[in-house]
């Protein structure tokens, strides 16, 4: 069952005791689940509201109480979607473990989560590129937390550490990317693997965790 069709059955038809704010409350979650669900057939410059609204199930006087236009939904949705995967990462952080598990769990995580929900992957890695300046700001944005967890996963320290991490939170946001847009999913998880031995055999190149 699609995200969107889950969210479809908390909402009861009919007679029912939600508060108006509930009812808000879904109609709004499936409009922005089925803005990223629409994409993956036209991409962002080529889904117009219409077909936002025919998966969401709601009207278009509901869509404009709630949203100003389709960028402003988009920008929702990439907000949802980013909140979703730092939910996702946050809860396979932990300290109790070697650096190469802390960093298997984040990856596993991470790829996990792109492989679950890939319209929400698309609309974050590929779609908002098409979506003009402000998203590619937020984009941006994210980029810089992620570096901050794989700095963080890697111990770095120094800035040459600090920008080593850069450049390895890019590589990996690219490739990511790259498979996302080309519908590779399943390779994810070699390159995951990939990831982790390089890790091994970098030394100290991103931070301490795998010195001596």
């Amino acid at each position: 069952m699609s995200d969107s069709a889950a969210i479809r059955r908390q909402l009861p038809r009919g007679r029912h005791h939600l508060t108006r704010e509930e009812v808000v409350a879904s109609q709004r979650e499936r409009i922005l689940v089925a803005m990223g669900e629409a994409m993956t057939e036209g991409g962002y410059v080529n889904t117009p509201v219409a077909a936002v609204l025919k998966r969401a199930g709601v009207s278009r006087e509901t869509f404009y109480e709630l949203f100003r236009s389709k960028e402003d939904c988009f920008a929702a949705a990439f907000d949802r979607a980013s909140r979703l995967l730092a939910e996702r990462l946050q809860a396979a952080i932990t300290d109790d473990v070697d650096a190469l598990t802390r960093m298997d769990n984040i990856l596993t995580a991470y790829f996990g989560h792109l492989i679950d929900d890939p319209a929400s992957a698309r609309l974050f890695l590929v779609e908002v590129y098409a979506a003009g300046p402000s998203a590619i700001k937020a984009r941006m944005d994210l980029q810089h937390r992620f570096v901050a967890v794989v700095a963080t996963m890697l111990g770095a320290q120094t800035p040459e550490q600090q920008f080593a991490c850069s450049t390895l939170a890019a590589a990996i946001g690219a490739m990511v990317t790259g498979k996302i847009a080309a519908d590779d999913l399943d390779s994810l998880w070699d390159l995951k693997d990939q990831l982790i031995a390089l890790a091994r055999r970098s030394g100290t190149v991103y931070g301490n965790a795998f010195a001596g």
